[in-house]
């Protein structure tokens, strides 16, 4: 199975959708290139053992800077080192978003799987453990979500997950939900999530023109469209302070959250996930549809 289909095989809720998307990659137009966009040297950090099983649906580092890979079909999470080998393995039932917290904990959320739209699953929310520890043991963090799949921190400590059943959910820095500031942003189908200033973006999947929608923090309800982006799955605020998604039509899109300036970084296989590398202001890390791990430097 290609990886176009085996992401739309996975996500999509209903046959209507998929004859959508596949219409909108037929007909989707070219987006103009502005001159600004720099050029890219991409290299490989990490081969996938078995194609396609090794699908990485999310990156994310450390506090101590260490990559860490959520491998959703092997149900856990990698810890990779500078040479691309991996030190640790973390059990994570179809493991998402990878977030650092403000408590140097790292927070994964779990249930990233469409088996939890049907009746009484609901086995999804995020979980926390030690990255430093000798053998990191998760312990339940928020629980009771659809389908938990991209995340994000506030400056103030509250976590926000994309939930491609719900919406955006706000969860407390104690691990409760804020359920009146949740309900504002009932989204179906948000999946990649980042938190920049005072408003959290997120990815639309499953709609035929994709979208990234900006919503407000402190009036959530005011969500707005910043771009219409075909496919867009993960989503990372990075370099420049530009918003950065990835898509499974194989495009890095480098997005100006204000301006709403667009500009293809690289084009090549479906990409499932983004991720800017701390201490840096001119690298990515990326991961392709078939597992690989790859590192985006922006040229000057």
């Amino acid at each position: 199975m290609n990886p176009f289909a085996h992401r739309l095989t996975r996500c999509a809720a209903t046959s209507t959708t998929l004859v959508a998307l596949a219409a909108a990659v037929a007909t989707a137009p070219a987006q103009a290139q502005p001159p600004s966009c720099p050029a890219v040297t991409v290299s490989t950090i990490a081969t996938a053992v078995i194609p396609f099983v090794d699908w990485a649906e999310n990156l994310g580092f450390d506090a101590q800077g260490n990559l860490w890979v959520a491998r959703l079909y092997r149900n856990e999470v990698q810890r990779y080192d500078s040479a691309g080998r991996v030190t640790a393995t973390v059990a994570v039932p179809s493991p998402g978003a990878i977030r650092p917290g403000p408590d140097r904990l790292l927070y994964v959320v779990y249930g990233d799987n469409s088996m939890n739209f049907l009746p009484g699953a609901h086995d999804s929310g995020v979980v926390r453990f030690d990255p430093t520890a000798d053998a990191p043991v998760p312990e339940t963090f928020v629980r009771g979500l659809r389908m938990a799949n991209g995340a994000g921190f506030d400056d103030t400590g509250n976590l926000y997950v994309a939930d491609t059943g719900t919406g955006v959910v706000r969860v407390r820095p104690d691990g409760t939900v804020d359920t009146e500031w949740t309900a504002q942003t009932g989204q179906f189908g948000v999946n990649g999530l980042a938190v920049q200033g005072d408003s959290v973006y997120t990815t639309v999947y499953l709609t035929p023109q994709g979208r990234l929608l900006r919503i407000p923090i402190d009036q959530p309800a005011r969500s707005s469209t910043v771009i219409d982006t075909l496919l867009a799955d993960d989503l990372t605020s990075g370099p420049g302070g530009f918003l950065y998604t990835a898509t499974t039509l194989g495009t890095l899109v480098r997005v100006d959250p204000v301006t709403q300036a667009t500009c293809t970084l690289m084009n090549r296989d479906a990409l499932a996930a983004v991720a800017a590398v701390p201490d840096s202001d001119r690298d990515l890390v990326v991961a392709t549809g078939r597992g690989d791990i790859l590192r985006v430097h922006l040229d000057a």
